[in-house]
């Protein structure tokens, strides 16, 4: 069962989310368990042998129709759906804790930036106000 996600995923063509330009070339290499620099290698022979206009028109067409690849999630170690579904209600309190540190993290910091431009204007208005 585990490898019934790990096929799903890398069967289908993607466009990369790690690509140079819009990732198509990635997708196709990855898609196909290539190395990449053949693959754009072998894109740049044809768009130069065919005429650059037809191959670029082609990748951006595939660019925009191909779906972005999914974000990276390892499914090899769950072997059926509601493994998944434990794994998520077990990690949810861990994530819902991060998010709420960092946003405290965030607002400290924030609090302490303004605390500092409110000090700076004060200074400010008192040296306008002593020179009248």
């Amino acid at each position: 069962m585990a490898y019934r996600y790990k096929h799903r995923f890398r069967k289908m063509f993607y466009r990369s989310r790690h690509g140079e330009i819009l990732g198509v070339c990635q997708g196709l290499a990855d898609w196909r368990e290539l190395p990449v620099g053949p693959v754009r290698l072998l894109l740049i022979v044809i768009a130069v042998s065919t005429g650059i206009f037809p191959v670029l028109i082609l990748y951006i067409i595939a660019g925009i129709l191909l779906p972005l690849e999914p974000s990276h999630r390892d499914f090899s170690d769950m072997e059926h759906d509601e493994d998944i579904k434990d794994h998520y209600h077990r990690n949810q309190h861990h994530t819902v804790n991060d998010i709420k540190d960092k946003f405290d993290d965030l607002k400290e910091r924030v609090s302490k930036m303004e605390d500092d431009v409110f000090d700076r204007e004060k200074d400010w208005d008192q040296k306008f106000d002593s020179s009248e």
